[in-house]
């Protein structure tokens, strides 16, 4: 496949630099990060310079998406209004125009991109066996950080893309695998038909479905004593001091379903940035304090989301939650008595990690996971996604989240 000189550069340096990291950390830490509102036909033209981009439009013409191969098949961002319609995915412009790669994570932005499970632990794939669980050990494995993946087929409203590759975790099992990522923009009463409500034209939207697969390609089966993968999707969006993450949970005892959350990843999250409501968690996605949160999969719901009242802007992610099944890997930077007890949602909000230094933004995330992927030779295992964007007046807006997530939109305004 043909590479943009960017992103050859881009692998080169990877490979070769001989720069020292402090240096490029230092470099980084200087950049402004403020948060900045492009158009969809902005981000795109930008992002040309720099990579591939595959366009994706519903037929009306107003739903709009961007993927970059290079980029893991990456949808950098979206629109529901053309190509002058706001662009909703958190573009990494500092990073692109750096030319320069980055020691432990290529931070690059996009609004969903595709990363293997477990983060920690014994069965972990960013540390290297025998390492300290430290960041500075912390590594994101290059097939899903800087490869590209490979452009299968692709219509106006779908595209498919494959990658064959190997990963190894930190107890030294080698897996062999394939990975298959179709991504399917919606028509807008396809939208609304999926997520059972009335279709309304008042509102733009604009959707996306990716049906991810991953194929065991070894010649040896994958097995819970040797660790096992997960899909974990992960999309970085544009924050601001009214964007507010919606978490609808399971209630139930906390002896029989456990906590409600857990909101200790970077230290325990702040009472005035999360708060627990009936059957609903609010969590700040102001990208000013690093934070993150997670739901176990039986607190977990099939459902995420985000309100954003400056710009009216809903943002909906819907993933296909297996009913019954309880292994997803566990992330925790530890040995871990427990490798399968991981957390099924997350979201996480970005911040300074220390006084004095800057974000690696900002953005916030909403992220799922498929379960543990335990699979015979040849065997595959799915996990789907949608997100969606619903922009428009509270009124109608108001509708769809008591109906999605059992809340109006002035009691999310009303959290923080």
């Amino acid at each position: 496949m043909q590479h943009t000189l960017y992103l050859l550069g881009v692998l080169l340096t990877f490979l070769c630099s001989s720069c020292d990291e402090k240096t490029k950390n230092s470099e980084m830490d200087s950049i402004d990060h403020s948060p900045v509102t492009n158009t969809f036909g902005q981000d795109v033209g930008f992002l040309e310079n720099f990579t591939d981009i595959d366009i994706l439009q519903e037929s009306s013409g107003k739903g709009m998406i961007a993927v970059s191969s290079a980029l893991q098949a990456r949808v950098m961002t979206s629109s529901s209004n053309g190509e002058n319609g706001r662009s909703y995915g958190w573009i990494n412009r500092d990073l692109f125009e750096s030319g320069d790669t980055l020691a432990h994570i290529n931070p690059f932005g996009g609004e969903e991109r595709f990363w293997l499970g477990p983060e920690g632990g014994q069965y972990s794939i960013f540390f290297k066996k025998g390492e300290s669980f430290d960041l500075d050990n912390w590594q994101t494995p290059a097939l899903i950080d800087l490869e590209d993946f490979e452009l299968k087929n692709k219509s106006s409203t779908k595209a498919v893309y494959f990658k064959d590759g190997n990963i190894i975790n930190y107890s030294g099992f080698t897996f062999d695998l394939n990975i298959e990522r179709s991504i399917e923009i919606l028509s807008g009463p396809d939208i609304f038909n999926t997520l059972g409500l009335t279709a309304n034209e008042a509102l733009k939207v604009v959707g996306y479905q990716t049906t991810n697969t991953l194929t065991n390609t070894g010649k040896v089966d994958w097995k819970k004593e040797t660790g096992l993968l997960s899909i974990w999707l992960l999309g970085m969006f544009n924050p601001s001091d009214a964007t507010t993450i919606v978490v609808p949970f399971n209630e139930g005892e906390a002896n029989v379903l456990g906590p409600v959350v857990n909101d200790e990843y970077f230290g325990k999250v702040p009472a005035e940035r999360l708060k627990v409501g009936k059957g609903v968690l609010f969590f700040s996605g102001d990208g000013q304090y690093r934070s993150k949160i997670g739901l176990s999969p039986d607190r977990a719901r099939d459902i995420i989301a985000s309100y954003d009242a400056n710009s009216q802007t809903l943002t909906v992610v819907k993933y296909y939650k297996p009913e019954g099944v309880k292994d997803y890997v566990n992330s925790l930077f530890e040995i871990q008595e427990e490798p399968y007890k991981g957390d099924v949602i997350n979201s996480y909000n970005d911040g300074s990690p220390e006084p004095g230094k800057k974000p690696m933004g900002p953005f916030y995330e909403l992220e799922t996971s498929s379960p543990a992927m335990a699979l015979k030779v040849g065997e595959s295992g799915t996990h789907i996604q949608q997100t969606i964007h619903f922009e428009g007046d509270e009124e109608h807006l108001n509708e769809i989240t008591i109906k999605l997530l059992g809340v109006s939109i002035d009691e999310i305004k009303a959290a923080f």
